[in-house]
């Protein structure tokens, strides 16, 4: 019998059954990917104008691309937070929906972040919210407007978008509390007390109490920040159960699962306008008119 608050042999397999998704698609599937990922934004970003390498955080030095932003125009923009499970990829893998938004005269940023466990968790959402604000603080040079700015992203990315929805930061960093107008959180993580006792808390080193303070499940709910939760059909079950309890608990948000896609392979769907991700994101950004 395991100890009072320690988990059984079962209730870890369990755990790892609903959270392990590379386990899910098997290392093949997940390597072909992965590789989609890097080879599709090299695709995606050769063709549009934009600026790559832009410092938005002196104190960590971490740097994001400017997509699809022409000379003379002022463009809403995309930010667009990667995954990994906070430890792995980076805006180089990340800017496939860059072509698309462009044609849909809308601009894409994408931001690196220090990976775990060189950071803590804190501090990688220091540096996301750090990118939020350099976009409105000083997006206006590249042709960003500040007024329009939408938030999403995939996995960790769309725990990081969580907390960017939330309304406990938004002054410390010199921006208004509606700075992100609305939010498209993919595959997130929105409570991390089941990831203590998962192989992820190996990098992260969180405990429950940590945990649930850096879980959007838990923060301060924005005044005004509409939001359409994405999961996939076949994503694992804890990011299921997780999206559609977030989605049913915050304001304004709806939840949108998306038939026939996995964890990996549901973001990648940004590349065309008229797959279901896309409609939901470009109604976004049509609600913002």
């Amino acid at each position: 019998m395991a100890d009072a608050g320690q988990k059984s042999a079962e209730e870890l397999e369990a755990l790892d059954v609903a959270y392990n998704v590379r386990r899910g698609v098997g290392e093949e599937l997940f390597g072909r990917l992965m590789a989609e990922y890097r080879w599709s934004s090299e695709r995606a970003v050769a063709g549009v104008p934009g600026t790559a390498g832009v410092v938005y955080d002196e104190a960590s030095g971490e740097r994001l691309d400017v997509r699809g932003n022409p000379a003379g125009e002022s463009r809403p923009v995309f930010v667009f937070v990667h995954g990994g499970y906070w430890k792995a990829l980076s805006k180089d893998d990340s800017g496939f929906m860059a072509e698309m938004l462009h044609g849909q005269g809308i601009a894409t940023v994408v931001p690196d972040y220090t990976l775990a466990p060189a950071v803590t968790l804190e501090e990688i959402i220091r540096q996301v919210r750090a990118a939020i604000a350099w976009v409105y603080l000083h997006g206006a040079a590249y042709g960003l407007d500040r007024d329009r700015i939408v938030v999403g992203g995939s996995s960790a990315g769309g725990h990081l978008t969580g907390v960017a929805m939330a309304d406990d930061w938004q002054a410390e960093f010199g921006v208004p509390a509606d700075v992100v107008k609305a939010a498209l959180p993919v595959s997130g993580l929105f409570d991390l007390r089941p990831l203590v006792d998962v192989y992820v808390n190996e990098w992260l080193g969180l405990d429950v109490p940590r945990a649930e303070s850096l879980s959007p499940a838990f923060m301060p709910a924005a005044r005004h920040c509409p939001a359409v939760v994405v999961v996939p059909e076949h994503d694992g079950s804890g990011f299921l159960d997780q999206s559609r309890e977030f989605a049913a608990r915050w304001p304004g948000a709806e939840l949108l699962v998306v038939p026939g896609r996995n964890h990996f392979d549901v973001v990648l769907d940004l590349q065309g306008a008229e797959t279901p991700i896309s409609q939901a994101l470009l109604g976004l950004f049509r609600g913002l008119a």
